[in-house]
């Protein structure tokens, strides 16, 4: 499969030091300048704005995809390529993943966490074969690392599943390990 289109899983707020907005920003860019396009959450807020605002700069692609009741509160971004309206957020999540060919998550709150762990354990079942990655800004994304280690420890995530996810901290060497992706974990429930 080819990776033309990219979800990005991140804040609606800016986290507590200005790297993160930066680095939302340039994961646009990269996403951009690669030729591929940004699937992501439709929202004109935090680090949201930021992937899509960095996007835009260089004349990307950028599919939002925002639920009803978030449109109502016109949070959503104005100029994006494609704005999809869907009723709640397990619409906004399916929506998101049909629409895109890998993952990536960035520093974010639990929505960010939900969306992540929503595409691993799809994967795991073999609901999609696409590539994951977690752009682990700041060291930000550690402890959770250390807790998926854990969860291999004690049995409960076998470790094809672990080493399915590609780890980075910079978005250009993310997203070509994500371009040369070839699928080696088989799905759990056959």
């Amino acid at each position: 499969m080819e990776l033309e289109s990219v979800a990005v899983y991140l804040g609606s707020a800016t986290g507590d030091d200005p790297v993160y907005e930066e680095m939302a920003t340039r994961v646009g860019e990269v996403i951009a300048k690669s030729g591929r396009t940004l699937v992501y959450g439709g929202s004109n807020v935090g680090c949201m704005a930021a992937v899509a605002n960095g996007a835009l700069a260089f004349g990307g692609d950028v599919m939002g995809v925002v639920p009803q009741k978030l449109a109502d509160n016109n949070i959503q971004h104005p100029d994006l390529t494609k704005l999809f309206v869907v009723q709640g957020m397990h619409e906004r999540k399916a929506q998101m993943i049909d629409l895109s060919d890998g993952f990536i998550a960035l520093p974010g709150g639990p929505g960010t966490l939900e969306e992540l762990f929503e595409v691993i354990s799809w994967k795991q079942v073999g609901y999609h074969d696409k590539p994951i990655g977690i752009l682990n800004v700041n060291n930000y994304y550690d402890g959770l690392l250390d807790f998926l280690d854990f969860q291999v420890d004690h049995g409960f995530m076998h470790q094809q599943y672990r080493d399915m996810l590609l780890v980075e901290t910079d978005p250009e060497v993310l997203l070509e390990k994500m371009a040369a992706y070839e699928p080696t974990a088989e799905a759990k429930w056959k």
